[in-house]
């Protein structure tokens, strides 16, 4: 049974295929350093003709090609080695590297603008800040604590945010995160626009304290 990543067929009972060691590095950074689990994912390519993208998974009705795991790939765990995440490439060449949101961290997601602004006020603030990512589809991913996703309405209820037509959303267990410097939905790589540090990527902060700068600067753009 084969798959196809990046437009090249790859036969699981044929010879182990080597990813690039760039890829495995990442991995290995995001599992021994950062202490994150990775998902290996799928990958988009524009379809000769069809005008469209097609997903590397195969199914002509992916309804999210390119940005979502393989279904047959195990994760690499948190705690690999450099060693592991070479093995474990090695089963899925030129795979994108995805991260499981709601174990080490949720993410409150806003467009980049309101995501670049709101990140200079917090800054000003010397707020505690986790990592940030900014997508080719002009979204800005604030990392913060597991659990955010299911408090996220009544954080804003409790601010007065509950009947704002806010920009915001936040992802939780059961998303995927695509990690820089992957592609996303043959788009174009994600990118970080604040990299993870030892002191902020295994305790990104609570989401109430960026929670009320994000959501007060999403308004105001909308206004």
């Amino acid at each position: 049974m084969g798959f196809t990543i990046g437009g090249i067929r790859d036969k699981r009972s044929g010879p182990r295929r080597r990813g690039r060691p760039s890829d495995c590095t990442t991995v290995a950074e995001y599992t021994g350093l950062w202490g994150w689990d990775v998902m290996p994912g799928a990958l988009a390519a524009r379809g000769l003709g069809s005008g469209r993208n097609e997903c590397s998974c195969g199914d002509v009705r992916c309804s999210a090609p390119g940005a979502h795991p393989l279904d047959f790939a195990s994760p690499v765990p948190a705690g690999a080695t450099l060693d592991d995440a070479v093995a474990a490439w090695a089963e899925v060449p030129g795979a994108a590297v995805l991260l499981p949101v709601g174990r080490s961290f949720d993410v409150l997601e806003v467009a980049e603008r309101a995501g670049r602004r709101a990140l200079v006020r917090l800054e000003r603030m010397g707020l505690p800040l986790g990592p940030v990512t900014v997508t080719p589809r002009g979204r800005a991913q604030f990392f913060v604590a597991p659990g955010a996703a299911a408090e996220l309405p009544q954080l804003l209820y409790r601010m007065g945010w509950d009947d704002a037509d806010l920009d915001l959303r936040c992802l939780g267990p059961g998303d995927h995160l695509t990690a820089p410097p992957s592609d996303l939905g043959g788009l174009g790589p994600v990118r970080w626009l604040r990299p993870p540090t030892l002191d902020t990527a295994g305790r990104p902060p609570q989401a109430r304290l960026l929670l009320g700068t994000l959501a007060y600067v999403c308004r105001g753009l909308c206004r």
